[in-house]
């Protein structure tokens, strides 16, 4: 049985991972000049990142259900999945290219 507080925070680990999807999917867009690169690099290194981040949520506070192995690969897989779908997607449709974007000149 889930507690709300389980639910609490597994939505709250969901919340911290689609924003270091964003960030990292924007940061991958601004430093790589190529067409396709910022979408391998979003989806070769930001699971990465989720994966360590959901290792250290998960270990320091134990969310999910009575220990079954199917419930803990859902869990791992809903809390890097969704949020790298998430994220890349809030990146790529509601913010607007760095080619749009005009910064002042330096002197």
């Amino acid at each position: 049985m889930v507690s709300v507080v389980g639910l609490i925070l597994f939505a709250a680990v969901l919340a911290v991972h689609t924003l270091f999807a964003a960030v990292l999917t924007r940061f991958f867009r601004l430093r790589l000049n190529t067409q396709w690169g910022y979408v391998i690099y979003s989806f070769t290194i930001t699971p990465v990142v989720l994966f360590v981040t959901t290792l250290v949520f998960f270990t320091l506070v134990p969310i999910g259900g009575d220990g079954l192995i199917l419930a803990q690969t859902t869990l791992l897989g809903a809390s890097i999945g969704l949020p790298l779908a998430l994220g890349f997607t809030i990146d790529t449709l509601y913010v607007p290219p760095p080619e749009e974007i005009d910064l002042p000149q330096r002197q």
